[in-house]
């Protein structure tokens, strides 16, 4: 058998008797000082907030305000009465929203855009971890080229995505991950037994590298275009595993940033960091500027933080 519960004391019995919609009364009228504009806000009549107040001082033995032709004042009874209220509430709002979150997460859905270089090398095992913790979460991906991937934002299609960085105004950038260049040389190109090699010491080789209308094929012509080199492009990509395919066939030295050729496999080549310049490709988390994301597409982005900056 349970035990016996203990008798309230008057205070704890009086509380009990509260009722919930005297104490958001209670607190209109003290928020603003006012029967009438606590009436006007609830949408009811000015007696009937002040008999509701009655009601509540009649529950509690205590006078909550000092009312005059010109002001409404808490006594100190209404002030520790207010103040605690406001905790409760501020309490009580946190728990709805924890619950809430809860459901979204158990029976939410993300749609992530994600730039091809990222989705091929650290995305597969994001998502891996993200789908076990999180089985409830329905995903939907997009990989998508920069422009492409920038539109859908944009249009909010998708909850947010990953990404080159670029200054557009209207979306926001968070900086997660620094990709520098390298070259994939087929070893009867190797000029020597470094492994660095310079953008001047490329341009004596045929190039391999993305097209210009991506982010990083405009970067690396724009860079050897402001400092006078000459580039001997032989050819110009889309996909990362083309230009790995013709390194790896000979054909020329393919420009790759430092996630491709550590997850490559190259039989006839060798990987060299390119410097002087050094040439770097940022990725990050990128959204609507403004957008405020979901409780499961947070959760993810939480993930994709902690993934990337390790990397």
């Amino acid at each position: 058998m349970s035990e016996p519960k203990p008798p309230l004391d008057a205070n704890a019995a009086a509380l009990a008797r509260v009722n919930l919609k005297l104490l958001q009364t209670f607190m209109l009228v003290a928020e603003n000082r006012s029967f009438k504009e606590a009436a006007d806000r609830a949408r009811r009549s000015q007696s009937a907030i002040s008999m509701q107040i009655k009601q509540l001082e009649d529950q509690l033995g205590a006078r909550l305000f000092n009312r005059t032709t010109r002001d409404v004042k808490l006594t100190p009874e209404g002030s520790k009465l207010f103040a605690s209220t406001q905790r409760g509430l501020q309490e009580v709002g946190i728990g709805l929203r924890n619950v809430q979150e809860a459901l979204a997460i158990r029976r939410g859905q993300v749609a992530l855009a994600c730039a091809p270089t990222i989705a091929s090398t650290h995305l597969p095992r994001i998502l891996a971890e993200f789908e076990r913790d999180y089985p409830g979460i329905k995903m939907l991906l997009s990989e998508l080229k920069s422009a492409d991937l920038y539109r859908v934002i944009q249009a909010e299609a998708v909850d947010f995505g990953i990404g080159p960085i670029c200054g557009d105004p209207d979306l926001d950038f968070e900086p997660l991950l620094d990709d520098p260049l390298h070259a994939l040389i087929p070893t009867r190109m190797c000029p020597h037994n470094r492994r660095t090699i310079t953008l001047a010491e490329l341009s004596n080789l045929p190039l391999l590298h993305y097209h210009t209308t991506t982010l990083m094929g405009a970067m690396f012509e724009r860079e050897a275009a402001a400092r006078g080199i000459a580039l001997n492009v032989r050819h110009r990509c889309i996909q990362a595993e083309t230009l790995v395919a013709m390194a790896e066939a000979g054909i020329g030295a393919a420009i790759l940033t430092q996630s491709i050729v550590r997850f490559a496999e190259p039989n006839q080549s060798r990987v060299y960091q390119i410097v002087e310049p050094e040439l770097i490709h940022r990725y990050g988390i990128v959204r609507k500027r403004g957008k405020e994301l979901s409780p499961a597409a947070e959760r993810l982005a939480q993930l994709i933080r902690m993934s990337l900056r390790q990397a």
